[in-house]
């Protein structure tokens, strides 16, 4: 299952070595979509990289932090910074290229 980030956990769990966070809401049409990609993910790359989804509307601080205005937005950190960042529905094949690239 794919890692919950919250407001509370996320310096902690998304600024060491590479993390993939979905911005998403339970509201969100598109991020129902994009929900399977993120947790085949998640399992795939288990020990390579932190994988799994941030609820902006439970965990504001986070999203504001990030500028997140559209959901969802996948956003890719390395060491804490902003490695890649891709708004809306996309192919899990997409979402791991992004990965690798990152893992690279």
């Amino acid at each position: 299952m794919a890692f919950e980030f919250t407001d509370d956990n996320f310096e902690k769990e998304a600024t060491r070595g590479v993390a993939m966070i979905d911005f998403w809401a339970e509201w969100c049409g598109p991020c129902r979509i994009i929900a399977p990609h993120i947790e085949a993910l998640s399992q795939e790359y288990a020990g390579k990289a932190k994988i799994g989804k941030l609820d902006v509307d439970s965990n504001p601080q986070v999203a504001i932090k990030y500028r997140i205005r559209n959901i969802p937005t996948i956003l890719i950190l390395k060491d804490g910074e902003v490695f890649d960042k891709h708004v809306g529905v996309a192919s899990k094949a997409q979402l791991a290229e992004k990965l690798e690239a990152a893992l690279a």
